[in-house]
């Protein structure tokens, strides 16, 4: 099978679905009888880029300022992609929201529904795109991938359609996320100002439906020693909009127990989840929760609330609370702290877990739904 892939988003720094499309490239890689070209929106390519295109996020915040810069960009790459890619190719494949027009058997990855629940945090003209073209695009796939139960269920009602045409494929976590010892830790641990297991961690694009002032609220909570010797670091771009959480945050920093890392490489931040006490995870929405089975992969407990997708992947596994229950999250905290054992029966439930999901698996069940589109 000759297989298309758009790559066109690991142009830009990787979160979510630009990690989803590295390692599932990676993966696909080792099935055989399938061959990849992948498209990077200005040209075709067999391998994945290694990093962000330089300046992607100076020039992004201009293109938003542009009036109809996302159709033209879109014109633009419809172009080179008609123009580049190979007669020969079996299937599209759209790993992220809508895809280019196509005449074969075409087949997207929907991770989630945010713009339908938090429409706020997307910019004003990539909304417009997203309601015009989204709807297209779904009616173009002859199947549709999902990284939860939780969004094939939730696109199902949304779109109308019927189950058959959704994949359900969970996602892996990287190899990079594994237990590691203390000492090994301490070179990327030491210029944070924290010690292995002595700190809090969250990881995300910091956005309101990540829910971090509910993490902020309850770690104030808090006894002062407790917060001295267990700081909360947070990982993570500001989103769009990610200005709402800026008051709430200047306190927390101010107060010297938060500390904002930003954007980090991601072998830092696997060495960072590797060493935290625990991560703090209370988003209120998410297709997948990627950090949650990194966290678990990791050895390191997780704290995070039963809501969409989450349960799928925390199982049993998980400390769970309400998405507004500060108190709730203040005392899971604290007991994650100080007991020991009971931290130690997380770690060891949550490894189990993490057991269940790999990018191997991932890889067959999308290759299973290649050819499913394709008559096999």
């Amino acid at each position: 099978m000759q297989i298309a892939l758009n790559a066109r988003i690991l142009q830009a720094p990787r979160t979510g679905i630009g990690h989803y499309l590295a390692e599932l490239v990676s993966a696909l890689t080792h099935e055989p009888d399938l061959e990849l070209s992948l498209f990077h929106g200005w040209g075709w390519s067999s391998s994945l880029p290694q990093a962000a295109m330089p300046g992607y996020s100076r020039l992004t915040p201009l293109l938003r300022q542009i009036p109809g810069a996302y159709q033209a960009r879109r014109w633009l790459e419809q172009r080179r992609f008609d123009r580049g890619h190979s007669a020969a190719i079996d299937l599209y494949h759209e790993p992220s929201l809508w895809p280019l027009a196509f005449k074969g058997p075409t087949i997207i990855t929907l991770h989630d529904l945010t713009h339908l629940h938090y429409p706020s945090t997307q910019p004003a003209a990539r909304l417009r795109e997203i309601e015009r073209r989204l709807g297209k695009g779904v009616r173009q796939a002859r199947l549709i991938l999902t990284d939860s139960q939780f969004v094939a269920d939730e696109a199902q009602r949304y779109f109308g359609l019927g189950p058959e045409r959704f994949v359900v494929a969970p996602l892996g976590a990287a190899t990079r996320f594994h237990p590691r010892s203390n000492e090994s830790l301490q070179q990327t641990l030491q210029p944070h100002g924290v010690q292995p297991q002595r700190y809090f961690l969250c990881v995300g694009t910091l956005e309101p439906r990540k829910n971090l002032s509910l993490a902020l609220r309850a770690h104030a909570q808090l006894p002062q020693a407790l917060r001295q010797r267990f700081p909360l670091l947070v990982i993570g771009m500001a989103g769009w909009k990610g200005d709402q959480l800026n008051d709430e945050l200047h306190k927390a920093l101010a107060a010297g127990h938060v500390r904002l890392l930003g954007y980090l490489p991601d072998e830092q931040v696997a060495q960072l989840v590797a060493g935290a006490r625990a991560l703090v995870f209370p988003s209120v929405y998410e297709g997948f929760g990627l950090p949650v089975l990194e966290a678990m992969s990791s050895g390191t407990p997780v704290v995070l609330t039963r809501y969409s997708s989450m349960p799928e992947v925390a199982g049993t596994a998980g400390n769970y609370i309400e998405p507004d229950d500060v108190h709730g999250l203040c005392e899971a905290m604290s007991r994650l702290a100080d007991d020991e054992a009971h931290r130690q029966v997380c770690r060891e439930a949550g490894l189990q877990r993490a057991k269940l999901f790999s990018w191997e698996r991932c890889a067959k069940l999308t290759v299973r739904a290649y050819r499913q589109a394709l008559g096999g």
